[in-house]
């Protein structure tokens, strides 16, 4: 039998996430992917992604995303503060994410790309790459 570890929004993070567990022998796989990839307004209502674990894993699976979760946070540490609340977010102070909405608003669901950024949830700073170069 298999237990819900994560879920998620997203095909891409649920992705990597499950091949980083098969990589260290753990039975895993994503429910609901192919539903919430190809209609995404039904995430909320099937749950999301989630990542399903054989339950005799449940514990090493937690132990191995808790560490790779660990790494990634390490990875976000803000410049400018030094915090690791750090988030993938869509840019809200763009004009073009403004005009974005907009027309989306106004001609329907037409999907236009919105400017994301790595934020800092303590200071504010926001930047355009996880690291800076």
């Amino acid at each position: 039998m298999f237990v819900a570890v994560r879920s998620y929004d997203n095909y891409i993070p649920a992705n990597l996430m499950l091949q980083r567990l098969e990589e260290e022998g753990i039975r895993a796989y994503l429910q609901d992917e192919n539903t919430v990839t190809l209609d995404p307004i039904l995430t909320n209502a099937v749950g999301g992604i989630k990542l399903m674990v054989y339950e005799e894993q449940v514990n090493r699976a937690l132990e191995l995303i808790a560490g790779f979760e660990q790494a990634y946070q390490a990875a976000a540490t803000c410049p400018r503060c030094g915090s690791t609340n750090v988030h993938y977010v869509t840019q809200t102070s763009d004009p073009v994410n403004w005009f974005t909405a907009i027309v989306s608003w106004l001609f329907g669901n037409y999907a236009m790309a919105a400017r994301k950024v790595y934020r800092c949830f303590d200071c504010g700073y926001e930047r355009e790459e996880l690291q800076d170069t």
